[in-house]
């Protein structure tokens, strides 16, 4: 299966728009952002676990990330509430769930073979001033990539023209981008050599971002 698969091209999906589509998992459903394989792929998706409902056991051959949108995840791991970053490298394994149902932005085999680095974190934590009406934490930095987490100011502007694309989920508020105006849940790709300039909302914005990471896009390997 490929979805959304040219990567030289910009894309934003509506994602409080798109259907729900069952996965294997009774109970788990989700929503595809873009793919390039069938149940083993290099994906990006909303994820939604009804209550009590979980995945089988499993290893991560290519790593997994994700943000906990709604409601608290759990694995034997921990529980994660809404916020959260979680950031499980290639070789990890989990059964992951929730026993009152939650929401997941979530990517799969985006990592570098080599990584090895588990955390989680909130991301709204640990903020630092950047600019006008403009504040970050960066969440994870290595040859890559950087992820970061913002939280703008109403008018606040941010500007960006990074190399190796870019691609954010507004998670809160809304942003205008050129012509598009950006309301939460919005899933916005850009392809490298493509600038990004942001103008919060009367509400202000926040944000979960990705840069770099575009120059290295493959299939599974397995």
């Amino acid at each position: 299966m490929e979805l959304n698969s040219d990567f030289s091209q910009r894309v934003l999906v509506r994602t409080e728009k798109e259907p729900w589509h069952p996965s294997p998992s009774p109970g788990v459903e989700r929503r595809m952002l873009d793919r390039i394989g069938d149940e083993v792929a290099r994906a990006t998706s909303i994820v939604r676990f009804a209550p009590g409902q979980s995945f089988s056991p499993h290893t991560h051959g290519g790593g997994e990330e994700f943000i906990v949108l709604d409601g608290v995840f759990q694995d034997e791991h921990g529980d994660y509430p809404a916020g959260t970053y979680v950031r499980n490298p290639p070789t990890t394994s989990h059964t992951p769930g929730s026993d009152k149902g939650c929401t997941i932005f979530v990517k799969l085999w985006q990592f570098d073979p080599e990584d090895r680095t588990q955390f989680s974190t909130p991301m709204a934590e640990g903020l630092v001033a950047q600019g006008d009406g403009v504040k970050v934490n960066e969440l994870f930095r290595d040859g890559r990539e950087i992820v970061r987490y913002y939280a703008l100011d109403a008018g606040a502007a941010l500007d960006f023209a990074p190399a190796g694309g870019l691609e954010l989920l507004l998670l809160s508020g809304s942003v205008q981008d050129g012509e598009d105006r950006l309301h939460a849940g919005d899933w916005l790709r850009l392809p490298e050599g493509e600038a990004l300039t942001l103008s919060a909302g009367p509400d202000g914005a926040t944000l979960w971002m990705k840069t770099g990471h575009l120059r290295f896009v493959a299939a599974p390997d397995s």
